[in-house]
């Protein structure tokens, strides 16, 4: 069932939404259903926002790096055998 809804907005929010939605090919009641219609919005995200949530997944899915101490004498290790054979 489809229902009215009264916004109060500043004009050029308004312009820039309505201009979005155009671009989109879409109205504006429909880019807001389809926005809202999803389980988690995510409305309008900076390049830098959307980059930051795409490293924290990968961040999140890395194995834990060994303790420092162990890692740091195993690339000691690697480098001096490398270095002298």
């Amino acid at each position: 069932m489809k229902t009215k809804l009264t916004l109060t907005v500043e004009k050029e929010i308004i312009e820039k939404a309505k201009q979005k939605a155009a671009d989109r090919g879409m109205s504006l009641s429909q880019m807001f259903e389809e926005i809202f219609s999803k389980e988690d919005p995510e409305i309008e995200q900076t390049e830098a926002q959307k980059a930051a949530k795409s490293l924290l997944k990968k961040l999140e899915s890395m194995k834990p790096r060994p303790s420092p101490d162990k890692f740091d004498k195993e690339l000691r290790s690697h480098y001096l055998l490398k270095k002298h054979g």
